[in-house]
């Protein structure tokens, strides 16, 4: 379980992001991947180029995402 210091400091370098889409997916959705036991990358289809932000799983929650809802296990 990853503590959430240093998260980004973790390789996302080969990182499989994917999408959580409630309807037609025609303006982006969010992305999110798992870089590690207990931390996630999330970002923006929209800006691809972006860099994605980073949590724990505990911040995750708190902040009312769900991995599940991505096809993903916590």
């Amino acid at each position: 379980m990853h503590d959430g210091t240093n998260l980004y400091a973790l390789d996302i370098s080969g990182a499989s992001f994917v999408k959580a889409c409630g309807g037609p997916c025609t303006e982006g959705c969010v992305t999110l991947a798992p870089i590690g036991e207990g931390a996630w990358a999330l970002g923006d289809s929209k800006r691809p180029d972006a860099q994605p932000l980073r949590f724990t799983t505990e911040e995750l929650a708190a902040a009312g995402v769900d991995p599940a809802r991505f096809g993903l296990g916590a």
